[in-house]
């Protein structure tokens, strides 16, 4: 019976697109600031709604891709095993929707904070997922997908911007 549980939440776990370099990031914003505050200079209500608008980005990003990742998928949802190549919905401007989502949290936690520590833990935790997750996923991809994910990868950027147009011709 246990043993059924921590295998469904295993499962559950598996599928929630939360990676760790923010999560850990989040974590460090906070207690960083508990233990040693570096308030950002401004108004407090400012920040407040600043950081709390990235929150609302960010999540609103992650729901966005994975309902746009569910809907792409014809059987059980397999977040780290695509059926397809996704390339709609916020795939469109970014390769990783969700990695940019978890970002605009991390940051909105440390601006609505106040703290000046989340210029230390954001770009960490960029760089441990770019180099962690992001290169060895654009590999899976590749591998599984071919000159489709290539034609996809030169035309969408990694991270976020607009589609380019000339590759938009050649497709």
């Amino acid at each position: 019976m246990i043993s059924d549980a921590l295998r469904r939440a295993r499962a559950v776990y598996d599928n929630l697109p939360l990676p760790a370099g923010s999560a850990v990031g989040v974590v460090l914003v906070l207690v960083l600031d508990r233990a040693r505050r570096a308030p950002m200079p401004g108004s407090r209500a400012l920040q407040r709604t600043a950081g709390g608008v990235c929150i609302a980005a960010g999540f609103a990003l992650n729901v966005w891709a994975l309902v746009e990742r569910r809907r792409r998928s014809t059987g059980t949802f397999q977040l780290e095993q695509p059926e397809s190549l996704v390339s709609t919905g916020p795939y469109a401007f970014s390769r990783h929707p969700m990695y940019v989502g978890w970002w605009l949290i991390h940051l909105g936690v440390g601006v609505m904070r106040g703290t000046l520590w989340v210029a230390a833990t954001l770009p960490v935790a960029v760089l441990v997922e770019h180099v962690g997750g992001v290169v060895a996923e654009e590999r899976e991809l590749q591998a599984r997908f071919g000159e489709e994910y290539s034609r996809y990868a030169e035309r969408v950027p990694r991270y976020a911007g607009r589609p380019r147009p000339q590759a938009l011709l050649r497709d």
